[in-house]
């Protein structure tokens, strides 16, 4: 459903969608960031998609979710670009055993430590909050998982960086 902001709650969103009363998506439900403040993701009078999750809850409202309705639209997005073959890009957001956890489009993506780089990363805490090319490598929308590689994008750009080095080179040219 479509919908209009009308309020912003510490818990809670409360959202105009035409019907007799206004649909409520709870915090936990605005982003797949944990513990995310309502006010930082919608603010009041902004036009936002939501999933219907349920029709009436106790008190007679409706349950609505944010990240699972813009989760959808993003699978999409990312299947297609996946099969392409194509860059994805992501912020870091936490650090988890094994690797780190990236939202590509609002879709936690697990980056394995072994795919960061070319070589071993000791310190892998240092990506947290900044924005990073990937690589999608696996996608299974029934698991709801998505495995990126950021060390695939690292090799393309090497090896483009190669054959641009070679594409320079003249017999008989000193190059130092």
């Amino acid at each position: 459903v479509d919908g209009t902001v009308v309020k912003i709650e510490h818990d809670e969103v409360l959202v105009d969608i035409g019907f007799k009363s206004e649909g409520v998506i709870p915090s936990r439900e605005l982003s797949i960031r944990k513990d995310a403040d309502p006010s930082d993701i919608v603010s009041l009078g902004d036009k936002i998609e939501a999933l219907v999750l349920q029709k009436e809850d106790k008190d007679g409202r409706l349950i609505l979710s944010k990240k699972r309705a813009e989760y959808e639209r993003a699978w999409i997005r990312v299947e297609e670009k996946f099969k392409a073959g194509e860059v994805v890009t992501g912020e870091v957001i936490e650090v988890v055993k094994g690797g780190l956890i990236v939202d590509v489009e609002g879709i936690r993506t697990f980056v394995p430590a072994s795919q960061l780089s070319e070589r071993y990363v000791e310190k892998i805490d240092q990506f947290v909050g900044k924005p990073m090319k990937l690589k999608v490598i696996e996608a299974d929308k029934q698991k709801r998982r998505l495995v990126a590689s950021r060390k695939a994008v690292l090799q393309e750009e090497s090896a483009a960086k190669r054959a641009a080095a070679w594409e320079k080179l003249e017999t008989g040219k000193i190059v130092h």
